[in-house]
Protein backbone atom coordinates (compact mmCIF):
# COMPACT_ATOMS: atom_id res chain seq x y z
CA UNK A 1 0.00 0.00 0.00
CA UNK A 2 1.42 3.49 -0.70
CA UNK A 3 1.98 6.05 2.13
CA UNK A 4 -0.59 8.55 1.51
CA UNK A 5 -1.02 11.98 3.53
CA UNK A 6 -5.12 11.16 3.07
CA UNK A 7 -5.38 10.88 7.14
CA UNK A 8 -7.67 11.74 9.58
CA UNK A 9 -6.41 13.54 12.21
CA UNK A 10 -8.17 12.55 16.02
CA UNK A 11 -7.19 14.15 19.40
CA UNK A 12 -8.40 15.80 22.40
CA UNK A 13 -5.38 18.63 22.74
CA UNK A 14 -2.84 16.14 24.81
CA UNK A 15 -3.22 13.22 22.63
CA UNK A 16 -3.60 13.05 18.86
CA UNK A 17 -3.46 10.39 16.23
CA UNK A 18 -4.06 9.89 12.42
CA UNK A 19 -5.83 7.16 10.85
CA UNK A 20 -5.74 6.26 7.38
CA UNK A 21 -8.34 5.12 4.63
CA UNK A 22 -8.38 1.67 6.24
CA UNK A 23 -9.14 2.52 9.50
CA UNK A 24 -5.10 1.94 10.62
CA UNK A 25 -3.98 4.20 13.38
CA UNK A 26 -0.50 4.69 11.56
CA UNK A 27 0.65 7.58 14.11
CA UNK A 28 0.22 8.44 17.71
CA UNK A 29 3.28 9.85 20.20
CA UNK A 30 2.91 9.54 23.90
CA UNK A 31 3.06 10.49 26.25
CA UNK A 32 2.26 13.68 24.29
CA UNK A 33 2.36 15.05 20.75
CA UNK A 34 6.24 15.36 20.98
CA UNK A 35 7.21 11.90 21.93
CA UNK A 36 7.91 8.60 20.84
CA UNK A 37 5.78 7.60 18.15
CA UNK A 38 3.96 4.22 19.97
CA UNK A 39 1.97 3.91 16.27
CA UNK A 40 4.93 4.99 13.54
CA UNK A 41 3.64 3.32 10.71
CA UNK A 42 3.48 6.69 9.14
CA UNK A 43 7.03 6.69 9.25
CA UNK A 44 8.30 2.85 9.29
CA UNK A 45 8.90 2.81 5.15
CA UNK A 46 7.96 -0.39 3.43
CA UNK A 47 7.34 -2.29 7.32
CA UNK A 48 4.35 -0.16 7.33
CA UNK A 49 2.77 -3.41 7.04
CA UNK A 50 4.25 -4.78 9.85
CA UNK A 51 4.48 -2.63 12.97
CA UNK A 52 3.66 0.33 14.53
CA UNK A 53 -0.19 0.11 14.35
CA UNK A 54 -3.61 -0.51 15.36
CA UNK A 55 -5.78 -1.96 12.86
CA UNK A 56 -9.26 -3.19 12.47
CA UNK A 57 -9.49 -5.43 9.70
CA UNK A 58 -12.62 -7.01 7.64
CA UNK A 59 -11.97 -10.43 6.54
CA UNK A 60 -13.08 -10.11 2.55
CA UNK A 61 -13.21 -6.30 2.67
CA UNK A 62 -14.60 -4.48 -0.52
CA UNK A 63 -15.15 -1.08 0.45
CA UNK A 64 -14.67 1.40 3.19
CA UNK A 65 -16.38 4.87 4.00
CA UNK A 66 -15.05 7.50 6.35
CA UNK A 67 -16.27 10.48 7.71
CA UNK A 68 -16.38 13.02 10.73
CA UNK A 69 -19.27 13.02 13.18
CA UNK A 70 -20.28 16.41 11.69
CA UNK A 71 -18.56 19.36 13.93
CA UNK A 72 -16.49 17.41 15.55
CA UNK A 73 -12.96 15.51 15.49
CA UNK A 74 -14.68 11.86 15.89
CA UNK A 75 -14.58 9.86 12.79
CA UNK A 76 -16.84 7.25 11.92
CA UNK A 77 -15.62 4.37 9.62
CA UNK A 78 -17.84 1.92 7.95
CA UNK A 79 -16.00 -1.26 6.36
CA UNK A 80 -18.21 -3.19 3.75
CA UNK A 81 -16.99 -6.81 2.96
CA UNK A 82 -18.22 -9.14 0.02
CA UNK A 83 -21.12 -10.31 1.50
CA UNK A 84 -22.49 -7.03 2.13
CA UNK A 85 -21.87 -7.25 5.93
CA UNK A 86 -20.72 -3.84 7.68
CA UNK A 87 -19.02 -2.72 10.21
CA UNK A 88 -18.63 0.68 12.16
CA UNK A 89 -15.29 1.81 14.05
CA UNK A 90 -16.18 5.05 15.73
CA UNK A 91 -12.70 6.46 17.06
CA UNK A 92 -11.99 9.36 19.15
CA UNK A 93 -10.13 10.84 22.24
CA UNK A 94 -12.22 11.80 25.17
CA UNK A 95 -12.76 15.46 25.90
CA UNK A 96 -15.39 16.76 28.28
CA UNK A 97 -15.82 18.77 31.15
CA UNK A 98 -16.64 17.02 34.16
CA UNK A 99 -15.68 17.88 38.32
CA UNK A 100 -14.67 21.92 37.23
CA UNK A 101 -12.08 21.04 35.03
CA UNK A 102 -11.65 19.22 31.40
CA UNK A 103 -11.06 15.90 30.82
CA UNK A 104 -8.46 15.00 28.58
CA UNK A 105 -6.17 12.31 28.79
CA UNK A 106 -3.96 10.43 27.40
CA UNK A 107 -5.84 7.81 25.43
CA UNK A 108 -8.23 6.70 22.46
CA UNK A 109 -11.28 5.15 22.73
CA UNK A 110 -12.32 2.36 19.70
CA UNK A 111 -16.37 1.33 19.63
CA UNK A 112 -16.63 -1.08 17.24
CA UNK A 113 -20.30 -2.99 16.00
CA UNK A 114 -21.65 -4.81 13.31
CA UNK A 115 -24.31 -2.97 11.02
CA UNK A 116 -25.45 -5.79 9.23
CA UNK A 117 -24.69 -9.32 8.72
CA UNK A 118 -21.75 -11.58 10.82
CA UNK A 119 -18.44 -10.17 9.90
CA UNK A 120 -15.36 -11.31 10.28
CA UNK A 121 -12.94 -9.14 11.90
CA UNK A 122 -9.05 -9.11 13.10
CA UNK A 123 -7.67 -6.86 15.69
CA UNK A 124 -4.13 -6.23 15.12
CA UNK A 125 -2.53 -4.49 17.59
CA UNK A 126 1.28 -3.45 16.71
CA UNK A 127 2.85 -1.15 19.20
CA UNK A 128 6.37 0.30 19.26
CA UNK A 129 9.05 1.69 21.80
CA UNK A 130 12.36 4.28 20.93
CA UNK A 131 11.28 5.56 17.46
CA UNK A 132 10.63 1.89 16.23
CA UNK A 133 13.48 0.22 17.15
CA UNK A 134 11.40 -2.50 18.95
CA UNK A 135 7.78 -3.65 19.60
CA UNK A 136 6.39 -3.06 23.22
CA UNK A 137 6.54 -5.90 25.60
CA UNK A 138 2.96 -6.98 26.00
CA UNK A 139 1.30 -8.35 29.27
CA UNK A 140 -1.99 -9.87 29.73
CA UNK A 141 -4.94 -9.72 32.39
CA UNK A 142 -8.49 -10.88 32.38
CA UNK A 143 -9.87 -7.95 30.40
CA UNK A 144 -7.06 -5.52 29.60
CA UNK A 145 -3.03 -5.75 27.66
CA UNK A 146 -0.35 -3.61 28.94
CA UNK A 147 2.11 -2.40 26.30
CA UNK A 148 5.69 -1.88 27.95
CA UNK A 149 9.14 -0.68 27.51
CA UNK A 150 8.37 3.17 25.56
CA UNK A 151 7.90 6.67 27.36
CA UNK A 152 4.69 5.65 28.46
CA UNK A 153 3.19 2.08 29.23
CA UNK A 154 -0.44 2.00 27.77
CA UNK A 155 -3.27 0.12 28.73
CA UNK A 156 -5.82 -1.82 26.46
CA UNK A 157 -8.80 -1.92 28.23
CA UNK A 158 -11.84 -4.50 26.67
CA UNK A 159 -15.23 -6.47 26.81
CA UNK A 160 -13.42 -8.57 23.67
CA UNK A 161 -11.54 -11.17 24.08
CA UNK A 162 -8.23 -9.84 24.79
CA UNK A 163 -6.71 -13.11 23.23
CA UNK A 164 -8.06 -12.77 20.83
CA UNK A 165 -6.62 -9.31 19.86
CA UNK A 166 -3.18 -10.34 21.47
CA UNK A 167 -2.43 -13.41 19.04
CA UNK A 168 -4.50 -11.32 16.40
CA UNK A 169 -7.16 -14.32 15.99
CA UNK A 170 -9.64 -13.89 13.01
CA UNK A 171 -12.88 -13.56 15.00
CA UNK A 172 -17.04 -13.06 14.35
CA UNK A 173 -18.27 -9.92 15.21
CA UNK A 174 -21.47 -11.04 16.85
CA UNK A 175 -21.40 -8.23 19.69
CA UNK A 176 -20.52 -4.41 19.80
CA UNK A 177 -17.49 -4.27 21.89
CA UNK A 178 -15.11 -0.91 22.95
CA UNK A 179 -11.51 -0.43 23.36
CA UNK A 180 -9.84 1.82 25.87
CA UNK A 181 -6.20 2.66 24.83
CA UNK A 182 -4.80 5.04 27.77
CA UNK A 183 -2.32 5.43 31.07
CA UNK A 184 -2.04 1.91 32.48
CA UNK A 185 -4.17 2.18 35.47
CA UNK A 186 -7.36 -0.06 35.93
CA UNK A 187 -10.54 0.71 34.45
CA UNK A 188 -12.96 0.28 37.38
CA UNK A 189 -15.86 0.79 35.42
CA UNK A 190 -18.29 -0.89 32.83
CA UNK A 191 -16.41 -0.71 29.64
CA UNK A 192 -18.70 -0.48 26.95
CA UNK A 193 -21.41 2.04 29.04
CA UNK A 194 -18.34 4.41 29.94
CA UNK A 195 -17.14 4.58 26.60
CA UNK A 196 -20.70 5.40 25.40
CA UNK A 197 -21.21 8.23 27.69
CA UNK A 198 -17.68 9.42 26.79
CA UNK A 199 -18.49 9.55 23.37
CA UNK A 200 -21.94 11.27 23.55
CA UNK A 201 -19.88 13.94 26.35
CA UNK A 202 -17.24 14.33 23.32
CA UNK A 203 -19.95 14.80 21.05
CA UNK A 204 -21.83 17.74 23.15
CA UNK A 205 -18.15 18.92 24.19
CA UNK A 206 -16.76 20.01 20.28
CA UNK A 207 -20.49 20.76 18.94
CA UNK A 208 -21.37 23.42 21.27
CA UNK A 209 -17.58 25.03 21.04
CA UNK A 210 -17.89 25.06 17.53
CA UNK A 211 -21.60 27.36 18.13
CA UNK A 212 -19.52 29.58 19.24
CA UNK A 213 -17.49 30.39 16.33
CA UNK A 214 -18.46 33.50 14.12
CA UNK A 215 -17.85 31.60 11.02
CA UNK A 216 -18.28 33.28 7.30
CA UNK A 217 -21.75 32.46 5.08
CA UNK A 218 -19.70 30.86 2.18
CA UNK A 219 -17.27 27.20 3.22
CA UNK A 220 -19.00 26.93 6.30
CA UNK A 221 -17.60 23.23 6.72
CA UNK A 222 -14.40 23.55 4.94
CA UNK A 223 -13.53 26.47 8.16
CA UNK A 224 -15.33 24.42 10.86
CA UNK A 225 -13.37 21.43 10.09
CA UNK A 226 -9.78 23.84 9.93
CA UNK A 227 -10.82 25.37 13.12
CA UNK A 228 -11.26 21.75 14.72
CA UNK A 229 -8.15 20.54 13.73
CA UNK A 230 -5.91 24.05 14.51
CA UNK A 231 -7.82 22.91 18.52
CA UNK A 232 -6.23 19.57 17.58
CA UNK A 233 -2.59 21.27 17.60
CA UNK A 234 -3.02 22.85 20.68
CA UNK A 235 -1.22 21.14 24.00
CA UNK A 236 -3.92 22.41 26.30
CA UNK A 237 -1.99 21.63 29.66
CA UNK A 238 0.65 24.61 28.76
CA UNK A 239 -0.98 26.15 26.17
CA UNK A 240 1.75 25.45 23.84
CA UNK A 241 0.24 25.05 20.18
CA UNK A 242 2.37 22.42 17.33
CA UNK A 243 2.92 23.56 13.79
CA UNK A 244 1.89 20.15 12.70
CA UNK A 245 1.13 16.97 14.35
CA UNK A 246 3.98 14.96 12.39
CA UNK A 247 7.72 15.20 11.87
CA UNK A 248 10.06 14.43 8.82
CA UNK A 249 7.20 14.05 6.24
CA UNK A 250 9.62 15.66 3.19
CA UNK A 251 8.47 18.61 1.40
CA UNK A 252 9.24 17.40 -1.82
CA UNK A 253 10.23 13.23 -3.15
CA UNK A 254 14.12 12.84 -1.81
CA UNK A 255 14.37 16.29 -0.50
CA UNK A 256 16.17 15.46 2.35
CA UNK A 257 13.94 18.80 4.02
CA UNK A 258 12.46 16.76 6.63
CA UNK A 259 11.78 18.76 9.53
CA UNK A 260 9.94 17.75 13.20
CA UNK A 261 7.20 20.49 13.69
CA UNK A 262 5.85 19.21 16.40
CA UNK A 263 6.65 22.14 18.35
CA UNK A 264 5.73 25.54 19.43
CA UNK A 265 7.09 28.02 16.66
CA UNK A 266 5.47 31.05 18.41
CA UNK A 267 5.14 32.90 14.70
CA UNK A 268 2.67 29.96 13.35
CA UNK A 269 1.18 29.96 16.91
CA UNK A 270 0.64 33.62 16.12
CA UNK A 271 -1.02 33.00 12.97
CA UNK A 272 -3.23 30.69 14.66
CA UNK A 273 -4.37 32.35 17.56
CA UNK A 274 -4.53 35.59 14.73
CA UNK A 275 -6.99 33.18 12.53
CA UNK A 276 -9.15 31.52 15.30
CA UNK A 277 -9.46 35.53 16.99
CA UNK A 278 -11.12 35.89 13.32
CA UNK A 279 -13.87 32.88 14.36
CA UNK A 280 -14.22 34.48 17.92
CA UNK A 281 -12.48 31.60 19.27
CA UNK A 282 -10.86 33.43 22.80
CA UNK A 283 -9.88 30.51 24.27
CA UNK A 284 -7.10 29.18 22.75
CA UNK A 285 -6.25 32.70 22.50
CA UNK A 286 -6.01 32.86 26.49
CA UNK A 287 -4.47 29.84 27.20
CA UNK A 288 -1.47 30.65 24.31
CA UNK A 289 -1.22 33.65 26.41
CA UNK A 290 -0.27 31.87 29.48
CA UNK A 291 2.18 30.22 27.45
CA UNK A 292 3.76 33.36 25.91
CA UNK A 293 3.89 34.83 29.25
CA UNK A 294 5.93 31.93 30.59
CA UNK A 295 8.78 32.60 27.83
CA UNK A 296 8.68 36.13 28.49
CA UNK A 297 9.49 35.48 31.74
CA UNK A 298 12.09 32.83 31.34
CA UNK A 299 14.14 35.34 28.52
CA UNK A 300 14.26 38.01 31.20
CA UNK A 301 13.99 40.79 28.35
CA UNK A 302 17.03 38.74 26.19
CA UNK A 303 17.23 36.25 23.47
CA UNK A 304 13.71 34.43 22.56
CA UNK A 305 14.06 31.82 20.92
CA UNK A 306 11.89 30.90 17.54
CA UNK A 307 10.51 27.58 18.98
CA UNK A 308 10.24 25.69 22.43
CA UNK A 309 9.37 22.55 23.46
CA UNK A 310 5.27 22.08 24.65
CA UNK A 311 6.89 22.13 27.71
CA UNK A 312 8.50 25.26 27.38
CA UNK A 313 11.35 23.38 26.64
CA UNK A 314 14.59 25.61 25.39
CA UNK A 315 16.57 22.67 24.16
CA UNK A 316 15.28 20.60 20.98
CA UNK A 317 18.63 18.85 20.20
CA UNK A 318 18.09 17.46 16.22
CA UNK A 319 19.00 14.06 15.92
CA UNK A 320 18.12 11.23 13.68
CA UNK A 321 15.82 8.11 14.21
CA UNK A 322 17.97 5.31 12.76
CA UNK A 323 15.11 2.56 13.02
CA UNK A 324 12.68 4.56 11.07
CA UNK A 325 13.37 4.13 7.58
CA UNK A 326 11.02 7.49 7.03
CA UNK A 327 7.85 8.11 4.86
CA UNK A 328 8.09 5.97 1.69
CA UNK A 329 11.27 4.91 3.14
CA UNK A 330 12.59 8.47 2.36
CA UNK A 331 14.72 9.22 5.30
CA UNK A 332 16.07 10.72 7.72
CA UNK A 333 13.35 10.91 10.48
CA UNK A 334 14.37 13.78 12.35
CA UNK A 335 13.85 14.18 16.67
CA UNK A 336 14.06 17.48 17.38
CA UNK A 337 14.45 20.92 15.35
CA UNK A 338 18.04 22.88 14.87
CA UNK A 339 15.99 26.13 14.63
CA UNK A 340 15.79 26.70 18.54
CA UNK A 341 19.47 27.76 18.41
CA UNK A 342 18.67 30.68 15.18
CA UNK A 343 18.18 33.99 15.67
CA UNK A 344 14.63 34.86 13.82
CA UNK A 345 13.95 38.40 14.96
CA UNK A 346 10.46 38.46 13.91
CA UNK A 347 9.23 36.37 16.66
CA UNK A 348 9.71 39.43 18.80
CA UNK A 349 6.38 41.10 16.64
CA UNK A 350 4.60 37.85 16.86
CA UNK A 351 4.74 37.83 20.68
CA UNK A 352 3.53 41.39 20.95
CA UNK A 353 1.25 40.84 17.96
CA UNK A 354 -0.49 37.68 19.61
CA UNK A 355 -0.95 39.66 23.00
CA UNK A 356 -1.89 42.81 21.78
CA UNK A 357 -5.98 41.87 21.34
CA UNK A 358 -5.92 40.84 24.88
CA UNK A 359 -5.55 44.83 25.87
CA UNK A 360 -9.03 45.43 23.35
CA UNK A 361 -11.28 42.13 24.53
CA UNK A 362 -13.69 42.18 27.12
CA UNK A 363 -14.47 38.84 26.39
CA UNK A 364 -11.66 37.49 28.24
CA UNK A 365 -11.29 36.09 31.62
CA UNK A 366 -8.46 38.12 31.76
CA UNK A 367 -7.94 41.06 29.90
CA UNK A 368 -4.26 42.41 30.29
CA UNK A 369 -2.88 44.80 32.15
CA UNK A 370 -0.30 47.82 32.61
CA UNK A 371 1.65 45.04 34.66
CA UNK A 372 1.06 43.01 31.39
CA UNK A 373 2.08 45.77 29.32
CA UNK A 374 5.61 46.87 31.72
CA UNK A 375 6.45 42.91 30.66
CA UNK A 376 5.95 43.35 26.73
CA UNK A 377 8.12 46.24 26.62
CA UNK A 378 11.39 44.24 26.99
CA UNK A 379 10.34 42.72 24.04
CA UNK A 380 9.97 45.62 22.27
CA UNK A 381 12.93 46.86 23.49
CA UNK A 382 14.66 43.56 21.68
CA UNK A 383 12.56 44.28 18.44
CA UNK A 384 13.98 47.77 17.99
CA UNK A 385 17.32 46.68 18.96
CA UNK A 386 17.43 44.19 16.34
CA UNK A 387 15.29 45.39 13.28
CA UNK A 388 18.16 46.02 11.51
CA UNK A 389 20.57 42.66 12.33
CA UNK A 390 21.38 39.61 9.89
CA UNK A 391 18.76 36.73 10.76
CA UNK A 392 17.93 33.29 9.05
CA UNK A 393 14.59 34.61 8.52
CA UNK A 394 10.92 32.77 8.80
CA UNK A 395 12.08 30.23 6.15
CA UNK A 396 14.69 29.48 8.87
CA UNK A 397 18.10 29.13 6.40
CA UNK A 398 20.45 27.09 7.99
CA UNK A 399 23.83 28.80 6.22
CA UNK A 400 23.05 32.12 5.29
CA UNK A 401 21.77 35.39 7.14
CA UNK A 402 21.20 38.64 5.86
CA UNK A 403 18.69 41.50 6.90
CA UNK A 404 14.96 39.88 5.95
CA UNK A 405 12.62 42.42 5.48
CA UNK A 406 9.72 40.53 6.82
CA UNK A 407 11.93 40.27 10.47
CA UNK A 408 12.17 43.93 10.08
CA UNK A 409 8.63 44.75 9.33
CA UNK A 410 8.08 42.49 12.44
CA UNK A 411 9.90 44.26 14.61
CA UNK A 412 7.98 47.33 13.11
CA UNK A 413 4.82 45.99 13.91
CA UNK A 414 5.77 45.15 17.54
CA UNK A 415 6.59 48.97 18.53
CA UNK A 416 3.67 50.14 16.68
CA UNK A 417 1.24 48.02 18.58
CA UNK A 418 2.62 48.63 21.60
CA UNK A 419 2.15 52.33 21.25
CA UNK A 420 -1.50 51.01 20.44
CA UNK A 421 -1.87 49.03 23.69
CA UNK A 422 -0.43 51.67 25.83
CA UNK A 423 -2.79 54.47 24.30
CA UNK A 424 -5.90 51.99 25.61
CA UNK A 425 -4.36 51.93 28.66
CA UNK A 426 -3.94 55.94 28.75
CA UNK A 427 -0.32 55.56 28.90
CA UNK A 428 0.32 58.59 26.45
CA UNK A 429 3.85 59.34 27.38
CA UNK A 430 4.78 55.59 26.60
CA UNK A 431 2.56 55.41 23.27
CA UNK A 432 4.39 58.24 21.84
CA UNK A 433 7.95 56.44 23.09
CA UNK A 434 6.55 53.51 20.85
CA UNK A 435 4.97 55.36 17.95
CA UNK A 436 8.23 57.30 17.40
CA UNK A 437 10.20 54.11 17.82
CA UNK A 438 8.11 52.73 14.54
CA UNK A 439 8.54 55.63 12.90
CA UNK A 440 12.17 55.37 13.21
CA UNK A 441 12.13 51.54 12.35
CA UNK A 442 9.52 52.23 9.72
CA UNK A 443 11.68 54.87 7.87
CA UNK A 444 14.84 52.29 8.38
CA UNK A 445 12.66 49.83 6.19
CA UNK A 446 12.02 52.30 3.50
CA UNK A 447 15.44 52.79 2.77
CA UNK A 448 17.34 49.02 3.15
CA UNK A 449 14.25 47.07 1.65
CA UNK A 450 12.96 49.33 -0.77
CA UNK A 451 14.96 48.83 -4.06
CA UNK A 452 14.75 52.21 -5.69
CA UNK A 453 15.92 50.56 -9.26
CA UNK A 454 13.17 47.60 -9.38
CA UNK A 455 10.50 50.10 -7.86
CA UNK A 456 9.61 47.47 -5.20
CA UNK A 457 10.43 45.87 -1.82
CA UNK A 458 12.79 43.48 -2.03
CA UNK A 459 13.36 40.26 0.41
CA UNK A 460 16.69 41.51 2.01
CA UNK A 461 17.81 44.90 2.42
CA UNK A 462 20.00 45.86 -0.25
CA UNK A 463 19.03 43.02 -1.64
CA UNK A 464 16.75 42.35 -5.06
CA UNK A 465 15.43 38.97 -3.77
CA UNK A 466 11.78 37.78 -4.17
CA UNK A 467 9.72 35.81 -0.86
CA UNK A 468 6.31 35.04 -0.80
CA UNK A 469 6.81 36.58 2.98
CA UNK A 470 6.69 40.20 1.00
CA UNK A 471 2.59 39.38 0.85
CA UNK A 472 2.29 39.92 4.55
CA UNK A 473 2.98 43.66 4.25
CA UNK A 474 -0.30 44.33 3.61
CA UNK A 475 -1.79 41.66 6.26
CA UNK A 476 0.30 43.71 9.02
CA UNK A 477 -0.46 47.11 7.79
CA UNK A 478 2.65 47.99 6.83
CA UNK A 479 1.74 49.17 3.60
CA UNK A 480 -1.46 49.43 1.40
CA UNK A 481 -2.02 47.14 -1.28
CA UNK A 482 -2.79 50.66 -3.51
CA UNK A 483 0.69 52.18 -2.74
CA UNK A 484 2.69 51.78 -5.65
CA UNK A 485 5.53 50.14 -3.83
CA UNK A 486 3.37 47.42 -2.71
CA UNK A 487 1.50 47.10 -6.30
CA UNK A 488 4.82 46.68 -8.22
CA UNK A 489 5.93 44.11 -5.31
CA UNK A 490 2.69 42.02 -5.43
CA UNK A 491 3.42 42.20 -9.13
CA UNK A 492 6.73 40.77 -9.11
CA UNK A 493 6.27 38.35 -6.25
CA UNK A 494 3.40 37.05 -8.23
CA UNK A 495 5.33 36.82 -11.44
CA UNK A 496 8.59 35.81 -9.86
CA UNK A 497 7.17 32.87 -7.19
CA UNK A 498 3.82 31.51 -9.06
CA UNK A 499 3.80 28.11 -10.62
CA UNK A 500 0.23 28.05 -12.36
CA UNK A 501 -2.38 28.39 -9.29
CA UNK A 502 -0.03 27.97 -6.63
CA UNK A 503 3.31 30.04 -5.30
CA UNK A 504 6.84 28.92 -3.97
CA UNK A 505 8.28 30.78 -1.03
CA UNK A 506 11.56 31.56 -2.98
CA UNK A 507 12.58 30.46 -6.19
CA UNK A 508 16.50 30.63 -5.55
CA UNK A 509 18.29 27.53 -4.27
CA UNK A 510 18.41 27.45 -0.36
CA UNK A 511 20.98 24.61 2.11
CA UNK A 512 19.41 21.47 0.03
CA UNK A 513 18.95 22.81 -3.62
CA UNK A 514 15.76 24.45 -5.35
CA UNK A 515 12.62 23.93 -4.12
CA UNK A 516 10.14 21.66 -5.62
CA UNK A 517 6.99 21.97 -4.57
CA UNK A 518 4.74 24.85 -3.61
CA UNK A 519 4.03 26.16 -0.05
CA UNK A 520 0.43 26.43 0.49
CA UNK A 521 0.39 29.34 3.19
CA UNK A 522 1.57 31.21 0.21
CA UNK A 523 -0.73 30.77 -1.95
CA UNK A 524 -3.36 31.90 0.54
CA UNK A 525 -1.05 34.94 0.94
CA UNK A 526 -1.51 35.63 -2.64
CA UNK A 527 -5.60 34.89 -2.58
CA UNK A 528 -5.39 37.38 -0.04
CA UNK A 529 -3.84 40.25 -1.87
CA UNK A 530 -5.37 39.49 -5.06
CA UNK A 531 -8.47 40.15 -3.55
CA UNK A 532 -7.33 43.58 -1.17
CA UNK A 533 -5.96 44.76 -4.95
CA UNK A 534 -9.29 44.43 -6.18
CA UNK A 535 -9.00 40.85 -8.10
CA UNK A 536 -11.64 38.92 -6.11
CA UNK A 537 -13.13 36.67 -8.66
CA UNK A 538 -9.20 35.81 -9.31
CA UNK A 539 -9.05 35.25 -5.32
CA UNK A 540 -12.05 32.87 -5.21
CA UNK A 541 -11.26 30.72 -8.38
CA UNK A 542 -7.69 30.01 -6.72
CA UNK A 543 -9.29 29.71 -3.36
CA UNK A 544 -11.79 27.09 -4.86
CA UNK A 545 -8.29 25.70 -6.50
CA UNK A 546 -6.89 25.26 -3.39
CA UNK A 547 -9.79 23.41 -1.28
CA UNK A 548 -10.06 21.44 -4.11
CA UNK A 549 -6.86 20.15 -2.57
CA UNK A 550 -7.67 19.08 0.49
CA UNK A 551 -7.87 15.33 1.89
CA UNK A 552 -10.43 13.73 2.49
CA UNK A 553 -10.26 14.63 6.15
CA UNK A 554 -10.85 18.46 4.54
CA UNK A 555 -7.13 19.17 5.16
CA UNK A 556 -3.68 19.86 3.96
CA UNK A 557 -0.36 19.64 4.58
CA UNK A 558 2.78 22.17 4.22
CA UNK A 559 3.42 21.88 0.71
CA UNK A 560 2.03 20.97 -2.81
CA UNK A 561 3.46 19.43 -5.84
CA UNK A 562 3.55 22.02 -8.89
CA UNK A 563 1.00 19.97 -11.18
CA UNK A 564 -1.56 19.84 -7.86
CA UNK A 565 -1.71 16.13 -7.84
CA UNK A 566 -0.07 15.69 -4.70
CA UNK A 567 0.79 17.03 -0.75
CA UNK A 568 4.07 16.85 0.61
CA UNK A 569 5.73 18.28 4.05
CA UNK A 570 3.94 17.83 7.72
CA UNK A 571 0.28 17.08 8.24
CA UNK A 572 -1.77 18.97 9.01
CA UNK A 573 0.25 21.75 8.83
CA UNK A 574 -1.31 25.11 10.91
CA UNK A 575 -0.11 27.14 8.26
CA UNK A 576 -2.24 26.11 5.65
CA UNK A 577 -5.34 25.99 7.53
CA UNK A 578 -4.99 29.71 8.94
CA UNK A 579 -4.56 30.69 5.43
CA UNK A 580 -8.23 28.43 4.11
CA UNK A 581 -9.58 30.14 7.42
CA UNK A 582 -8.24 34.02 6.67
CA UNK A 583 -9.42 33.62 3.06
CA UNK A 584 -12.79 32.18 3.75
CA UNK A 585 -13.58 34.72 6.01
CA UNK A 586 -12.16 37.56 3.23
CA UNK A 587 -14.01 36.43 0.49
CA UNK A 588 -17.18 35.23 1.61
CA UNK A 589 -20.41 37.02 0.78
CA UNK A 590 -21.80 38.54 4.41
CA UNK A 591 -24.59 36.86 6.46
CA UNK A 592 -26.71 40.17 5.05
CA UNK A 593 -26.52 38.84 1.72
CA UNK A 594 -29.10 35.99 2.96
CA UNK A 595 -30.95 37.18 6.10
Amino acid sequence: MTQTLDLFPIGNCAASALIDRSGRFVWACTPRVDGDPTFCALLSGEKSEEQGFWSIEVDDMASVRQHYVRNTPILVTEITDKSGAVVEIIDFAPRYRQFGRVYRPMAFVRKIRPISGTPRIRVRMRPMVNWGEAPATITTGSNHLRYVGGEMTLRLTTEASVSHIRDERLFRLEEPFSMFLGPDEGFDADVAATTERMLTETTHYWRAWVRTLSVPLEWQEAVIRAAITLKLCAHEETGAIVAALTTSIPEHEGSQRNWDYRYCWLRDAYYVVQALNRLGAADLLENYLVYLRNVIDTAQGGHVQPLYGVGLEPSLVERFADHLPGYRGMGPVRVGNQAHEHLQHDVYGQIVLSTVQAFFDQRLLRPATVEDFRDLEPVGDRAFELHDQPDASLWEFRGRENVHTYSAVMCWAACDRLGNAARQLGLMERADFWNGRAAKVRETIETGAYNETLGRFAATFGGDELDASLLQLVDVRFVSPEDPRMAATIKAVEDGLRRGPYMLRYAVPDDFGEPKTAFNICTFWLIEVLHMSGRTEEARELFEEMLGRRTAAGLLSEDITLDGAELWGNYPQTYSLVGLINCANMLSRPWTSVR
